[in-house]
């Protein structure tokens, strides 16, 4: 649990920022994470947290969503709009075993949730690999911002309490952190741009859809570094010849 964070971005209301603390607490949580909050802090924060004062007095206020997703190796957005050029959608149930399993093994997660009135804009959830959805009444979906944190984290408890021990044979490579990941798209889209392939001025959905790409594959640190490796040496070839098969590995 001390590796999963909440980050609620562009709050209006201090006492959703309250409520959300209280949330955390009564499900075992306590990191909380606010983006560019409008009021904060403020009394009525305090007052509906309803005695999760700790909370409130640790969280981490930042100027933007990568700053508070960065060390994560996967991020988890809320919403309740199907969104173009996202990923698959989740039910909650679904996106909270997927945290639970890379925390398991020993990743650093994070749940995301947008404004009261727009909620997440697509730039912000482009920087989420995954998205889920609260199955609530289709002709009505609409939650309050800390209830739909209670919910979530409820099922994310769930999930981390039932999740097994981790396995004891050698474990899969350790994921690609957010930062990590962001690097890559930044050295993409520059490679892109230099070699012609992508106009700045015109660059329709190209970087979208890359960032699709990599939140389907969950990427591990050392296939990042393969990519990058492989880009660096596109832009500055030593013309040697290795044949056209990767060495076995060990």
């Amino acid at each position: 649990m001390a590796r999963v964070r909440v980050v609620l971005t562009r709050t209006s209301h201090p006492g959703n920022i309250g409520a959300a603390a209280r949330a955390l607490k009564t499900m075992g949580f306590a990191r909380l994470v606010l983006v560019d909050p409008k009021i904060f802090p403020d009394p009525q924060a305090t007052a509906l947290a309803s005695g999760a004062d700790d909370v409130l007095a640790a969280a981490q206020v930042c100027g933007s969503l990568a700053e508070a997703l960065h060390g994560t190796s996967l991020a988890l957005a809320l919403t309740a709009r199907r969104r173009d050029l996202a990923t698959e959608p989740l039910w909650a149930r679904a996106g909270a075993a997927e945290l639970a399993a890379v925390a398991e093994r020993g990743g650093e997660v994070a749940l995301v949730f947008g404004n009261e009135t727009s909620g997440l804009s697509n730039e912000e959830l482009a920087q989420c690999a995954r998205w889920a959805m609260i199955p609530a009444n289709p002709a009505y979906t609409s939650l309050n911002l800390a209830a739909a944190v209670q919910i979530i984290c409820y099922e994310l408890r769930l999930a981390l309490v039932a999740a097994p021990p981790a396995p004891s044979f050698a474990p899969a490579g350790q994921p690609a952190t957010h930062d990590e990941v962001e690097g890559l798209i930044a050295h993409l889209e520059s490679a892109a741009t230099d070699s012609g392939f992508l106009d700045p001025e015109c660059p329709g959905r190209l970087m979208l859809r890359l960032r699709r790409l990599f939140a389907r594959a969950a990427l591990e640190k050392e296939e990042v570094n393969i990519l990058r490796g492989l880009l660096a040496s596109f832009a500055q070839p030593t013309g040697k010849r290795y044949g056209s098969s990767l060495p076995d590995e060990p």
